[in-house]
């Protein structure tokens, strides 16, 4: 039985990711903030546990928790918008520490801590290691200042990936853009349900080849510009 990691599964497109694993009978370890968040993890068959990813303590209890694991595939999903600015407007040391702390040193923290184990995924020979980062991360294609924190963040969390990239041997990573999806974050005008975003992105995982690392892609496999 294949075993997928999915970090940050407590609503939306994580707790998506471990209904659609868990329906094509993939064992799931999942982790969420709170006891709510756990509880609906194990509703759906799930191997839970309450971690708060921008926390070194619980990040390195985590570890010690998937000791001898081998991860086929591991997602970190978590992530906060942050203000919603207009354009490059300055933000406030808490706003900025509050988006940086999820989006930046929340991946920096687990990436490397979960590469030995995904090294040892797909029977040894290397599984995937994937992070949810956003179009609006990219430089390359940037055509607009809104929201410009998280855009920051989500940069910062694309070159932790790309960095984690370049230390793992077997390993494939990648971060990955699930599209504009209608979530809490993305709101009831997107253009995707979670279900199609999270499908596309499960097609890319089981389909990226050891060529595929430390690469951006799409939801639908598009590749997007660093």
């Amino acid at each position: 039985m294949p075993t997928v990691l999915i970090l940050g599964a407590s609503r939306g497109i994580g707790l998506e990711f471990v209904r659609q694993y868990r329906a094509d009978g993939w064992r799931v370890i999942a982790a969420a903030r709170t006891p709510e968040g756990v509880g609906a993890l194990q509703a759906l068959g799930a191997e839970a546990h309450q971690v708060d990813l921008s926390d070194a303590g619980a990040v390195a209890g985590l570890g010690w928790k998937l000791d001898g694991e081998a991860l086929d595939v591991a997602i970190y999903n978590a992530g906060v918008l942050g203000p919603r600015t207009e354009g490059a407007q300055p933000v406030t040391p808490q706003e900025f520490d509050r988006v940086m702390h999820v989006n930046v040193l929340g991946p920096m923290m687990a990436l490397p801590l979960l590469l030995p184990y995904v090294e040892a995924g797909q029977s040894g020979h290397g599984g995937v290691l994937a992070v949810l980062s956003s179009r609006m991360g990219s430089i390359t294609a940037m055509e607009h200042s809104t929201s410009w924190l998280y855009r920051v963040s989500k940069a910062g969390a694309n070159a932790a990936l790309r960095a984690v990239s370049l230390d793992a041997r077997h390993a494939t990573c990648v971060a990955l853009h699930p599209g504009w999806v209608k979530t809490d974050m993305g709101g009831q005008e997107a253009d995707l349900t979670v279900q199609q975003s999270v499908k596309g992105m499960r097609q890319l995982l089981a389909g990226v080849k050891r060529r595929d690392n430390g690469t951006f892609h799409n939801y639908d496999g598009t590749p997007i510009p660093w």
